[in-house]
């Protein structure tokens, strides 16, 4: 296998890395070709990148690697650890020992280290790398980072109320019937493709602001670049959707999803505090699920974070790595 440090984007066109995406075992919206590249364009600066490709003697991609450099003594997954939730190899599923043997001995003399973040417990990294560093005189470390609360979903929305805790269920009931009593006439709506979509963004990103002081410091100029630059590229593709809950011509709760294969995460929400006390953000997001429900989309994924809201929504948590290769 051959090792190749790939000069920018030049030799990695869309079809290439999301093609080698697709025959991936965890395949992510965080690391598609449009995704990591505007990420790269915000963040990075082209000299920093380290894009490592893996390919077979007769030339056919099995893996790739993309890093960047943090600075001389230390690399990182493209993607970075405030914005991209899940990351890792993107290889052909079932040659990830293959092409692990092959990046672990090429950076055999390099006295960099690997900063791995966001890896999920489900992935072959997390026992492949442990194995084959020690042979290569690297060491390697794993922490747990963060966690993700997963929930499996039922094939009817009254299966999944059926399923909550009675306390759970409850609760979710008396929130809907209180905001559908005091907002009448308050309807989910959602927002999908590329048409339209800077606006209907702009009307999340406000909400996003409203909602919290620490989100509206996070969304500075250089931040809602990205998200417009992202998302649009994303929701072209069919994997962004926008969802809203509105009451007489304006929004009053938002959440912004991202969708690939069978599974729809729950990538960041807004609210109009004005609105608090009915917790439109719950409200919309029993919209979501049951949405999700209704399409036959089998996971539906909190993402990074285990706030007090998800709970009574029933998830499983599930552990993200951080993985350390050090000489």
């Amino acid at each position: 296998m051959k090792v190749d440090a790939v000069a920018g984007w030049a030799g990695l066109d869309e079809a290439r890395w999301n093609g080698l995406l697709d025959r991936s075992k965890l395949p992510s919206v965080f690391l598609t070709w449009q995704w990591q590249r505007h990420w790269a364009q915000a963040f990075a600066d082209e000299p920093s990148l380290r894009l490592l490709s893996v390919a077979d003697d007769d030339g056919s991609l099995v893996g790739l690697l993309p890093l960047y450099a943090v600075d001389t003594a230390q690399l990182r997954l493209l993607g970075g650890i405030d914005v991209s939730d899940y990351l890792d190899l993107i290889a052909v599923a079932g040659r990830e020992e293959d092409v692990w043997q092959a990046l672990l001995q090429h950076r055999m003399a390099q006295p960099v280290e690997w900063d791995l973040h966001a890896i999920r417990a489900a992935s072959p990294t997390m026992s492949l790398v442990p194995a084959l560093a020690p042979a290569c005189s690297l060491k390697v470390t794993t922490t747990v980072e963060e966690r993700c609360p997963v929930l499996r979903l039922p094939e009817t929305w009254d299966q999944y109320l059926a399923a909550l805790p009675g306390k759970d269920r409850h609760e979710l009931r008396r929130k809907m019937r209180k905001l559908e009593r005091e907002l009448p006439g308050a309807v989910a709506r959602v927002h999908d493709g590329d048409q339209g979509w800077d606006e209907a963004l702009s009307v999340f990103l406000r909400l996003h602001r409203l909602s919290k002081v620490g989100k509206a410091r996070f969304m500075d100029e250089q931040m809602e670049r990205f998200f417009r630059d992202a998302t649009k590229a994303l929701a072209t593709a069919g994997w962004a959707r926008l969802w809203f809950l509105d009451h007489e011509g304006g929004a009053v709760a938002a959440f912004l999803c991202l969708e690939q294969a069978g599974m729809v995460g729950l990538y960041n929400s807004g609210f109009d505090p004005v609105h608090a006390r009915l917790a439109p953000g719950i409200v919309l997001l029993a919209h979501v699920i049951k949405d999700a429900i209704d399409r036959r989309i089998p996971i539906f994924d909190f993402l990074r974070g285990e706030e007090s809201y998800k709970q009574g929504f029933g998830p499983v948590p599930e552990d993200l790595y951080n993985v350390r290769i050090t000489p």
